[in-house]
């Protein structure tokens, strides 16, 4: 869609997806094509190596720049994505935090794989209730990172949102979102997953295993390139394996879908083209043809 109104007015786009930003995993986080890049300038993608952390922080930081360049050569900037954490602190504001140490968070994912949800859950519930009270049991990202700054700071993450540095973008956002027919959206799913696949989707991850990038692949934790990885692994067949993807990828998409519904104070829309119109009406009364 961005793409369809770039073709209209003079916008370029700003990535708020937490896949497109790592290197390499190109057909799997359905990064733009060349022929998309052709027709409007992308930001904020291919920007670490499989593996590497990236904060909220930093994405903040790097959307903020990208905001001046657009705006500086007299476009309009859209932020495209749908990772509701970078949107958020773009918005609303991050916690700067100094310390970095993947241990503690490679620590924690291991114990939730090993505890389960509810567990990790209910240590959060006791060293944070306020944030924990935010959070769904299930969302064990979220309850992750909370948990993860606990043990980095030595303070809840709701003393330091109520205390902390923040770094907030000085920027006025309006939300846009494409929230379809939970049908739609999941039959959507299961032919893009197929689509991927025909366009090589394999090939590349096999090309990257190659070259060594596998065990990095696996710890940035990609729906479908895990699942793809079990599979050259011998661990299940390719059928399955697509089936997993599909599957998780539809639990990702309600996840978001519940996010975004109960987090955002914007524009809703069930289909594409009610959306592109609206967009499209916005841009013609601010930006150039």
């Amino acid at each position: 869609m961005a793409v369809e109104l770039a073709e209209q007015f003079a916008v370029e786009v700003i990535s708020a997806d937490s896949r497109q930003i790592i290197k390499y995993l190109d057909i799997g986080s359905a990064k733009p094509t060349k022929a998309e890049c052709n027709k409007v300038a992308f930001h904020l993608v291919d920007l670490i190596e499989p593996g590497q952390r990236y904060s909220a922080y930093r994405f903040v930081e790097d959307a903020d720049a990208a905001l001046e360049q657009v705006t500086a050569r007299g476009k309009f900037p859209l932020v495209v994505g749908g990772t509701g954490m970078y949107l958020k602190a773009l918005t609303d504001g991050v916690v700067k935090i100094e310390s970095q140490d993947n241990s503690i968070r490679n620590r924690l994912e291991a114990e939730m794989d090993q505890s389960g949800a509810e567990a990790m859950y209910q240590r959060l519930a006791t060293l944070d209730p306020d944030e924990a009270a935010r959070l769904h049991p299930n969302n064990k990202i979220r309850v992750i990172r909370a948990l993860e700054m606990c043990e980095l700071t030595g303070r809840s993450k709701t003393e330091l949102l109520a205390e902390a540095e923040h770094l907030k973008s000085d920027w006025n956002f309006e939300y846009h979102c494409l929230l379809p027919n939970r049908e739609e959206l999941y039959d959507d799913i299961d032919r893009r997953v197929d689509q991927m696949m025909a366009a090589g989707w394999l090939d590349e991850l096999q090309s990257l295993v190659r070259r060594g990038q596998g065990g990095r692949i696996r710890e940035a934790r990609v729906i479908g390139y895990v699942e793809l990885l079990d599979h050259l692994d011998g661990l299940c067949s390719l059928d399955d394996a697509i089936g997993l993807i599909k599957q998780n990828s539809r639990r990702y998409a309600k996840r978001q879908y519940t996010w975004f519904r109960n987090q955002i104070a914007g524009q809703f829309y069930n289909n594409r083209t009610e959306m592109r119109e609206r967009l499209g009406a916005g841009f013609s009364g601010r930006v150039g043809n």
